[in-house]
């Protein structure tokens, strides 16, 4: 919604590195190995983003996702993404249930590419419960022997779509927005790396190097993330939808929304006037320190929990869920934070 991105515009901060945007979202020729690169296909953006970063100069990426306007949850690929999908050397999903439609094109299309799936990364992931997750830092430890044999059943997943069909469900009380979780995404880098390494056995270690400076930008994200928690934490944030949800708690804030409310925003349907009235409560409290909006959806409800946070002078940023043109998976977290961090000072 234009009219949420009022307060604190979420702006790219430019702080790009050497990769960039190389072979990122929407380049031709997926599956054409003719220049002998390795054909990458990605669910959305911030996907293929991370992918031209770890695979560099010897990958071409196509990003099936790529703008505002197009809702992964909902989204309906074209014949063209089918043939993306069917020529690629590997595929790079979300998971979760959040881009469903990967999966149908990987189905339909007989594709035998391995396939590097986000959520399967996460320590909340259901199928990791009771697994500690490595501190920030050990993704580098992590790219080649150790790292794949954590993560078996993602591999066999990968090489032969045998493995669990509910990894590609919305799993209940599971968030799937894992991108927002830095540390997560430094254990997915690595493992793209691990399989691009696979392919391409002579590159292994440029791979490598690749996800390792990746996962080390990572953890300065983490540090000033560490920096938000020591001045703010405990602080309470409403989220009108889960997205940056992940993103609040590495900061130690807390999400004081009514599950009811971020629910029904997220799946697009209208949310109960009790809970609405009960999330009104919440922001005229007194204890709430920013409200987050995802700037790709919204509704009647979240205009309303807006405008009483203007009216209260709380402060408003907006999140998206893809990639704004023009920046790296690092700079636009970047950009995240420091509009959070700006909110908790206002």
């Amino acid at each position: 919604m234009t009219s949420l991105r009022r307060l604190l515009p979420v702006l790219g901060l430019g702080a790009a590195s050497a990769l960039v945007l190389a072979g990122c979202a929407g380049t031709a020729g997926a599956g054409d190995d003719a220049d002998g690169k390795l054909a990458v296909v990605a669910s959305t953006n911030v996907y293929g983003q991370i992918a031209a970063e770890v695979g560099g100069d010897l990958v071409d990426v196509t990003s099936i996702v790529t703008n505002e306007s197009q809702d992964p949850h909902s989204f309906e690929p074209s014949a063209r993404d089918q043939l993306a999908v069917s020529k690629a050397d590997l595929i790079i999903e979300n998971g979760g249930g959040y881009d469903a439609f990967i999966d149908a094109l990987i189905e339909s299309s007989g594709t035998e590419a391995p396939v590097v799936t986000a959520v399967e990364y996460s320590h909340d992931w259901p199928d990791n419960a009771g697994h500690a997750d490595p501190p920030a830092g050990e993704a580098d430890d992590h790219p080649a022997d150790e790292h794949a044999a954590e993560t078996d059943a993602a591999t066999e997943e990968a090489d032969g779509h045998e493995a669990d069909e509910h990894d590609h469900e919305h799993v209940e009380g599971f968030n799937e927005h894992v991108w927002y979780d830095p540390h997560t995404i430094a254990h997915v880098a690595s493992a793209i790396a691990d399989e691009l390494g696979a392919l391409s056995p002579a590159d292994a270690e440029t791979f490598i190097a690749h996800a390792e400076a990746f996962g080390t930008e990572v953890e300065t994200l983490e540090a000033t993330l560490g920096d938000i928690g020591a001045a703010h934490g405990g602080e309470k944030v409403f989220v009108t939808e889960p997205v940056p949800v992940y993103l609040i708690e590495a900061a130690g804030l807390e999400n004081t929304t009514p599950e009811a409310f971020s629910e029904a925003v997220e799946e697009g349907q209208d949310v109960a006037p009790a809970t609405l009235l009960e999330s009104l409560a919440l922001v005229r409290g007194g204890d709430v320190s920013v409200v987050i909006t995802n700037a790709q959806t919204g509704g009647a409800e979240t205009q309303e929990i807006v405008d009483e946070a203007d009216g209260l002078g709380i402060p408003v940023i907006a999140f998206s869920e893809t990639l704004p043109e023009g920046e790296t998976y690092i700079s636009w977290m970047q950009a995240n934070i420091e509009a959070l961090n700006t909110a908790l000072q206002a």
